[in-house]
């Protein structure tokens, strides 16, 4: 009879003799080396999990860490995300660690060797999901983890703080057809992210109740910059019969498209009016301020990093998706369009 049976718990030796490798191996599991065959990890894991192994943080660890994880960092965007997390942790005690992952889709396989040594509270993930083996891994140490506006559909197991993305799109052009507009375009975001596309449906969804007929012609795929909100916005400006209205889909994109129509000696908003998408900061200090939809990302981060530090004895199941409201924001970029 083992140890696990005669005193109602597992130990390493245990574990590795059920799964036929050394200690050694399983202790390599335990601290996330990589040098391990995918087939064994998934084995040891699973055997850990099964028999409840203590996996918390050690005795004795630095100051607690709540880790934020971006795929880019030079934006107000990820700012206002890191202002949130920091705002929690701080009244928790915990300090904050940011890491660029460098892809919207998923931290890369080194990153969790690292996430492991420091043992953090929890993981934030902008945008980004987890393979199931990385999501098993952090499972198995106690190493809670929410995705924030995911890019993708998460999975069920998956709990994601996001933003009522259709509702502000359809909140955006709505605004716009109620201010006499009938040829919007829209400039979204990336076509393989979840949000660009709930707000595209929310632009299309206005449109066809207010008895207009979307064009293809009239939207564009950006990439949340301004850069992109200048190019894709060259692009709607260059039509024969342009647009009097833009949608961007994010604040950045829009600063883009006032650019664009100021290059084409165009008024905003005498000549064209443009809305943009989250009110950061800098909205409101353009000339003219801008028309955007609200996104509340400080407190998106806020309640993720809440959801990371419900006390553990709380047992209760994780919302699976947590959806914040969106709001109109009105100011001086939008008009009725041009008579003629």
């Amino acid at each position: 009879m083992n140890r696990a049976d005669d005193e109602g718990r597992v130990t390493l030796s245990d574990v590795a003799r059920e799964a036929e490798v050394s200690i050694s191996t399983v202790s390599k599991v335990l601290n996330g080396h990589s040098h391990v065959a995918a087939s064994t990890r998934e084995r040891v894991e699973e055997l850990l999990l099964r028999h409840g192994y203590p996996r918390g943080r050690r005795a004795g660890a630095d100051a607690p860490l709540i880790e934020i994880v971006f795929h880019q960092l030079d934006s107000p965007w990820a700012m206002e995300l890191l202002r949130g997390v920091e705002a929690v942790a701080a009244v928790r005690g915990a300090g904050v660690v940011v890491t660029h992952s460098g892809s919207r889709h998923a931290p890369g396989p080194e990153w969790i060797e690292a996430v492991v040594r420091r043992r953090p509270l929890g993981v934030v993930l902008a945008f980004s999901s987890l393979s199931p083996e990385l999501k098993q891994q952090l499972w198995s140490r106690s190493i809670p983890f929410v995705v924030i506006d995911p890019a993708g559909d998460p999975d069920l197991d998956v709990p994601s703080v996001g933003s009522a993305n259709w509702a502000g799109g359809l909140a955006a052009t709505r605004h716009l057809i109620e201010q006499g507009h009938r040829r919007i375009g829209i400039i979204t975001g990336p076509e393989d992210m979840l949000c660009s596309l709930a707000r595209l449906d929310g632009y299309r969804s206005a449109l066809t109740m207010a008895g207009l007929e979307p064009e293809a012609s009239l939207v564009e795929f950006g990439d949340f910059h301004a850069e992109g909100g200048y190019l894709c916005g060259g692009r709607l400006l260059a039509h024969e019969e342009r647009p009097t209205a833009v949608f961007a889909g994010s604040d950045l994109q829009a600063l883009g498209v006032l650019e664009a129509a100021r290059v084409r000696g165009l008024r905003v908003p005498e000549d064209l009016s443009v809305v943009g998408y989250d009110d950061l900061e800098i909205a409101k200090w353009t000339s003219p301020a801008l028309t955007t939809v609200r996104q509340p990302l400080r407190e998106m981060a806020e309640e993720a990093t809440r959801l990371l530090l419900r006390p553990r004895d709380d047992k209760s199941p994780l919302p699976t998706r947590l959806e914040l409201s969106t709001t109109l924001v009105v100011r001086a970029s939008t008009a009725p369009p041009p008579q003629g």
